[in-house]
């Protein structure tokens, strides 16, 4: 199986509703972070990644048709050179919306709970996010939404028109349909993770984890 669909948005920019979305439309399974949890063997391939050794990417996503959010954003660049015929997604949102949102639910951790952590998978994260992304520093606003920025024009200025959609999810299933030539469903668009789901299965990790 080969990734169809490349996803290139930051996290928290309507990311798992793409993933619903795109698995609606016939893309599924679809790769997001919540797909990691819980698989070591995955964890490791990722942490891997984020050392910067060469990586089986047919190992990563065998059994995907698409992916996005984190990890899969940071290596979108190697993603689509990868699989030539994908098409590329760059999610977003405005951009101090997306930094509310996300340093209440994805940076809340580095800046409290797990700052501490051995846990494999924050520990993963922590890299390809907090260090590799960021720089260390989720706390400035201006500096976050720089990178932020930064990125997204970057997709915008790399790939050619015709393999990018740059897409709101306030646009609804129109322009997604268009891109991927396929029927709009008899459905609303999917509204998922917002901040209050994310802190919920956030905590309810959490309190795995001690339990373990």
């Amino acid at each position: 199986m080969t990734l169809k669909i490349v996803g290139a948005g930051f996290g928290r920019t309507g990311t798992l509703s793409m993933k619903s979305a795109l698995e609606i439309l016939g893309f599924g399974p679809c790769h997001h972070m919540m797909e990691v949890f819980g698989k070591p063997d995955h964890i490791a391939l990722w942490q891997g990644a984020a050392d910067g050794k060469q990586v089986d990417w047919e190992a990563v996503f065998e059994g995907y048709n698409s992916a996005v959010d984190w990890p899969v954003c940071t290596f979108w660049e190697q993603l689509a050179e990868q699989y030539p015929a994908s098409k590329v997604i760059l999610t977003l949102r405005d951009p101090d919306k997306w930094y509310d949102s996300v340093i209440a639910t994805i940076f809340r951790g580095w800046l409290g709970e797990t700052k501490e952590t051995t846990d494999p998978h924050a520990l993963m994260v922590k890299k390809l996010i907090l260090e590799d992304t960021f720089g260390g520093d989720v706390s400035n606003r201006q500096h976050a939404i720089s990178i932020f920025n930064k990125h997204n024009q970057h997709v915008i200025d790399t790939l050619p028109k015709e393999r990018l959609l740059v897409f709101e999810a306030s646009q609804g299933w129109e322009p997604l349909c268009d891109f991927l030539e396929v029927p709009i469903p008899d459905e609303d668009y999917p509204n998922s993770n917002s901040t209050s789901d994310f802190q919920k299965r956030f905590q309810q990790r959490s309190s795995a984890s001690e339990n373990e």
